[in-house]
């Protein structure tokens, strides 16, 4: 039976990189998944949408490629929630419209989720990988750390914008977080539904602000309330 492999690529205002990253996936090696790509454009205002529509309308995959369009934006949350409940693969694995993560390592998170492991993380911080902005890199350790303390876990990259997930896992968590702190959410409820997290190691190109990137030191903030939220909260 021929399984599939859906992949989310919530996108805002990335027209610099969309058609990229959109290659790269298409070019991706998944094993023996059938290859499902749900665009959601999360109220661009540059020429994001027209790119997506284009490149759609060309790509020789057009017919594994879904997009959808947000009016107005949500936040990574909220266009990932909106993948979610687009998707119709066997598995769920979120890609950023950026070019930070390689799709070239979707093979190594799908070795280890047929070993077994329902939820597979691409860890930033095992093995040899770029690092960020000095405060965004220990901040995202402080968070790892934190959650660790917190719900007993051994996880070295919570914020990590790879996770694979079975699908089935995924659709059934109530998530409801509009930005980045979805991270932490899913993170979380995860852990809290009874599963375990799988790491394995990813390479990373981290831009800078003047290259697009968007999260911001606040989030990290609302992350730390997200992951307070999430352990105390019924």
């Amino acid at each position: 039976m021929l399984r599939k492999l859906s992949i989310i690529i919530p996108v805002f205002n990335e027209e610099g990189t969309i058609e990229e990253i959109l290659r790269r996936v298409i070019s991706a090696l998944v094993l023996d998944y059938e290859k499902e790509i749900i665009v959601v454009d999360d109220g661009s205002t540059d020429s994001s949408e027209s790119k997506i529509s284009a490149f759609a309308k060309t790509t020789a995959d057009k017919q594994n490629l879904k997009t959808i369009r947000h009016e107005k934006n949500q936040g990574k949350g909220a266009a990932i929630r909106s993948g979610i409940k687009a998707s119709t693969g066997d598995a769920i694995i979120i890609q950023d419209a950026d070019l930070e993560y390689d799709p070239m390592d979707y093979e190594n998170l799908l070795k280890a989720f047929k070993a077994g492991s329902p939820v597979v993380y691409g860890s930033r911080n095992l093995g040899l990988s770029g690092r960020g902005y000095f405060f965004y890199f220990w901040g995202g350790r402080f968070l790892t750390r934190f959650f660790n303390f917190l719900f007993g876990t051994n996880l070295t990259d919570v914020n990590t914008g790879y996770k694979l997930f079975r699908a089935d896992l995924l659709k059934n968590l109530k998530l409801k977080t509009q930005r980045f702190e979805f991270c932490e959410e899913v993170t979380a409820q995860t852990i809290r539904a009874g599963y375990s997290i799988k790491e394995v190691p990813i390479s990373y190109h981290p831009r800078r602000f003047s290259e697009g990137k968007k999260i911001r030191a606040r989030d990290g903030l609302i992350g730390l309330w997200t992951i307070l939220k999430c352990r105390f909260r019924p």
